[in-house]
């Protein structure tokens, strides 16, 4: 049984500014019984290329339902467009950006759900607040998180087990300074 840790909803919007991102959320694992996650995501034009990056348990599958999206997939890069589609499986390293003039919007699956929604509700909130922003791109910050939602989101390099001992050395002195690997006010 889904077990509900944070408070997406259906139609809940998210954004990223630092990287030109907005989240929709069409589906819930609450509403999916944790079987997935489904988004609309709109990128504003020349978004920033986001870190290369895997999910280890989990599939994306994306349509691009306007504009243009650039994908970097183990190396490749591709340029996908209106109404073309792209699977990504589980342990694949990728990352996805607008590299065009025109705001681009993608439908997004990602299964199972596991913390997908609790991970983007942090990332975007971190983000968004501005009193905070300097934690977003904090070490301390991102070695909690990264800890904390490993299970969907791993950054390629450097190899998971030293990202892991790196991230386990630091969390203590990120908890000191008043760090959190994730922040109730962003669940509202």
């Amino acid at each position: 049984m889904f077990r509900k840790l944070h408070m997406a909803y259906k139609n809940k919007i998210i954004a990223n500014p630092l990287v030109g991102l907005h989240v929709k959320f069409l589906q819930t694992a609450k509403d999916t019984n944790g079987k997935l996650v489904e988004m609309e995501a709109s990128y504003r034009p020349y978004s920033k290329e986001p870190p290369s990056h895997y999910h280890p348990y989990q599939e994306e599958d994306f349509i691009i339902v306007k504009g243009q999206m650039t994908v970097r997939i183990e190396g490749k890069i591709l340029l996908l467009n209106q109404g073309d589609t792209l699977h990504i499986p589980a342990n694949t390293v990728h990352s996805m950006w607008n590299n065009s003039a025109g705001t681009s919007i993608t439908k997004w699956k990602v299964q199972p759900a596991l913390d997908t929604e609790c991970f983007f509700e942090t990332t975007c909130g971190l983000a968004s607040d501005k009193k905070r922003s300097k934690r977003m791109r904090s070490l301390l910050q991102k070695s909690l998180m990264a800890n904390k939602y490993s299970n969907v989101f791993r950054l390629a390099k450097p190899p998971f087990f030293i990202q892991k001992i790196l991230f386990i050395v630091l969390t203590p002195f990120a908890w000191l300074i008043g760090y959190r690997a994730s922040y109730k006010r962003y669940f509202d």
